[in-house]
């Protein structure tokens, strides 16, 4: 490869989700089927359309010093906790700032992205403002609130100086700065990117101007079993929240330091509907698009991929366009495909899905095995695809590839390629 077409890798990863604190236990929950839905008890959820959500399984409060959580919006928590995981996981045990790494800092990047930002911070400190007044609203409101915060926090966190970014597409967000990152290092700025995606918007305000979209589902009376891909009786997505961050490197500076690979980052896809703000484009041409361009773009072959984890929310337009744009695509191949979605147990953590679910298609690849999607109990007739169901399933030996679907209001498709090695 050119210093213009690199080869990236995965050499770390790190998760803080409604299943688990860590990877690991993120990973035996998704395996296991667990889900992390629960009901809302807070008073304010009371009298909520919507009184469920996946909150994440520890509070980041009982991990980050409280001088420091006190400075971040709670996304940025996730993110900053997700990263050190990631970080440490690489090999990397100091900033590229500290005169003991062998890291050069200005060819280190973060890209980090949320779909919504500190939103629960600025509606909080509004509070406060109507409340209180002026003098008891928080100095640290604008740094704790801006999108950007998540990937600056862990930017400085680890001494990156090539590029911090936060490329902002609803529930793209999180893949659609992996995209980035990989990019990042194929043409040269960065040798290594620590990039993911973290949401943190369990919030009434958002819950409810969900809701009124008809996009949630309500069935707060079986909290575990409401979100429900591809199933016959879903009825919306399932509020999440988390983050999920990965460490990408150059294949030569990965090997050159010796490091663990999780699997080959291929590439990406991308396109736009052009078709609603809010809606899915109903024959899934937009995603199918997406699909295109990554194998256009890419060395990969239709023929390796044996696993999607696929964006399907539970709703019941999008993930029915989805499965038509994969078999679009992948036409036969998609008959030997094991298709899966954790957001069954992790519910739609919007900007941060991406995160995790690529940490999550990186650990199928890296241990061959699909995790089930759960509470597909009467599989859409439409869904024309090999769901994973009940319990995980066993992926082929060899060179096998994985995708990562991430699709966001106003239309924004991101896919995800993965390779084994």
């Amino acid at each position: 490869m050119t210093a213009e077409n690199r080869t990236v890798v995965v050499t770390g990863i790190g998760a803080f989700t409604p299943l688990g604190g860590d990877a690991a236990t993120t990973w035996e929950g998704l395996l296991a089927g667990r889900s992390g839905v629960s009901a809302l008890t807070e008073e304010w959820a009371a009298d909520l359309p919507v009184r469920i959500a996946a909150r994440t399984a520890v509070d980041p409060g009982e991990v980050l010093p409280k001088p420091l959580a006190r400075k971040l919006d709670r996304s940025a928590q996730f993110a900053l906790i997700a990263a050190r995981e990631a970080w440490a996981d690489a090999g990397f045990q100091v900033a590229a700032t500290n005169e003991a790494s062998t890291l050069a800092p200005e060819r280190l990047g973060t890209v980090i992205a949320s779909g919504i930002g500190g939103v629960t911070t600025l509606l909080d400190q509004y509070d406060v403002l109507k409340e209180k007044g002026v003098r008891k609203v928080s100095p640290h409101t604008v740094p704790m609130l801006m999108p950007n915060s998540p990937s600056a926090n862990v930017g400085i966190e680890v001494g990156a100086q090539a590029g911090v970014h936060t490329p902002v597409s609803a529930c793209a967000s999180g893949a659609e700065a992996i995209g980035y990152a990989i990019e990042m290092i194929r043409t040269g700025r960065a040798d290594v990117v620590v990039a993911g995606g973290t949401e943190a918007a369990i919030h009434p305000l958002p819950i409810v101007a969900f809701a009124n979209m008809m996009a949630m589902s309500k069935n707060n009376d079986e909290p575990q079993r409401a979100s429900r891909p591809f199933d016959k009786a879903r009825d919306g997505f399932v509020l999440g929240e988390g983050a999920g961050v990965v460490v990408l490197e150059s294949a030569e500076h990965a090997a050159a330091r010796g490091a663990r690979v999780y699997c080959e980052a291929v590439g990406q896809g991308l396109s736009s509907d052009a078709h609603h703000i809010a809606q899915p484009e109903p024959t899934g041409s937009g995603i199918a698009r997406a699909l295109a361009h990554l194998f256009a773009t890419s060395d990969l072959d239709k023929a390796e991929v044996v696993h999607v984890n696929a964006h399907a929310t539970s709703t019941p337009l999008g993930d029915v366009a989805e499965i038509k744009a994969l078999r679009k695509e992948l036409g036969e191949h998609l008959d030997h495909v094991a298709v899966s979605s954790t957001k069954s147990m992790t519910g739609h953590l919007l900007g941060g899905a991406g995160g995790i679910e690529t940490v999550a298609t990186v650990l199928a690849l890296y241990t061959r095995q699909a995790p089930p999607t759960i509470n597909v109990d009467d599989l859409d007739n439409d869904v024309d695809a090999d769901i994973v169901r009940f319990e995980p399933r066993e992926l082929p030996a060899g060179r096998i590839a994985a995708l990562n679907n991430s699709f966001g209001f106003g239309g924004h498709n991101v896919v995800l390629a993965f390779r084994s090695v």
